[in-house]
């Protein structure tokens, strides 16, 4: 439990240089990029009193060390600052977004999870026979497609031409947010109020972008699992479970694939915080207006608080799914110590 609670800490400790650095960066990177809040918001037709008055009301005209050192005592109050081309702060900015982007990362990891390690862990199990094959063919093509043609093709197929599904956003245009919306994340909110008709309407804006998603993830998922299935397969105490009379499918299913689950879940972290920092291509394709358009949107506006407040939140979330994913292991190989 000591040897738990001290790797805890040192991971929570290792965060906060982590996250300066990177803050550092992002905050040199925006500056050495030509333009500047002022000018994109003032469309650059401005007369030059007037720029130079708003960019004093910003602080811009101060040297860069004066800023970035303001910019650090800000963090360090835990404080994100206010939009420079908006009225609002960085935090109403973000938390507007963010429930929307985690959302869709959900659901897309599930269908990702769906797809990628049952197909895995069969065509370990029909090693080289044509299901096999079809299988690593699906992963290698689903693996090189890139995400935002998956995303035309299936809005082309599923919206335009079945209608089946709505083409983008959150919700119908007769949605009125509103009257259900407390957390901000539309499913759970539906379920609280027990609003079916808005559930459904919900589950049917998101499936599109989360398949997108699962599908194209799932390619990862299929040779990773397929790999360390093969392995595990191979190990003696499966073996000794065929010798024993257990069913193969229980074996492949219930004990291999457990153990080979600890590799998957690494990769499952990484992914998931992959999706968690943007999923840029999917929301833009989608319309979804989540963290991800949100950071492309403020980068155009050179919105440098906005832009600086997302990567820190996502540096800080990103830390975190690696901590809770390190700490699973325990749970899945009791060999793993702390």
């Amino acid at each position: 439990m000591k040897g738990l609670l001290r790797y805890i800490v040192t991971r929570i400790a290792l965060t906060i240089p982590m996250v300066f650095v990177l803050l550092t960066i992002v905050f040199v990177v925006l500056r050495v990029m030509p333009g500047d809040p002022v000018s994109a918001f003032l469309g650059g037709h401005a007369p030059q009193s007037v720029i130079d008055q708003k960019k004093e009301e910003l602080g811009l005209n101060k040297p860069i060390y004066v800023q970035y050192v303001n910019y650090l005592g800000q963090i360090a109050r835990f404080n994100l600052g206010n939009s420079m081309v908006l009225d609002q702060t960085v935090w109403s900015a973000i938390r507007d977004k963010l429930p929307a982007t985690i959302e869709l990362t959900l659901f897309g990891m599930f269908f990702t999870l769906l797809i990628g390690v049952p197909l895995g862990a069969f065509a370990a199990r029909n090693r080289r026979s044509p299901a096999d094959f079809g299988i690593r063919i699906f992963g290698n093509v689903a693996y090189c497609i890139p995400v935002y043609w998956m995303g035309l093709m299936l809005q082309l197929v599923f919206a335009v031409w079945l209608h089946w599904f709505p083409v983008a956003g959150r919700t119908g245009a007769r949605v009125v947010i509103s009257t259900f919306s407390t957390t901000g994340f539309y499913v759970l909110d539906a379920i609280i109020h027990g609003n079916i008709p808005i559930l459904l309407d919900v589950l049917d804006h998101l499936f599109l972008p989360s398949i997108t998603l699962g599908i194209v993830l799932s390619g990862v998922f299929i040779r990773l699992t397929r790999a360390n299935m093969l392995d595990t397969l191979k190990a003696d105490f499966i073996l000794a479970a065929h010798a024993r009379g257990v069913p193969d499918r229980i074996v492949t299913y219930r004990h291999g694939l457990k153990n080979a689950f600890v590799p998957i879940l690494t990769m499952l972290g990484l992914q998931f915080a992959i999706l968690l920092s943007g999923a840029i291509l999917t929301e833009t394709t989608f319309s979804w207006p989540g963290m991800g358009r949100l950071l492309v949107e403020r980068i155009y506006l050179r919105d440098y608080p906005v832009v600086q407040g997302v990567i820190v939140i996502f540096a800080i979330m990103v830390s975190v799914i690696s901590l809770i994913v390190d700490l699973l292991y325990a749970l899945i190989d009791p060999r793993v110590k702390y």
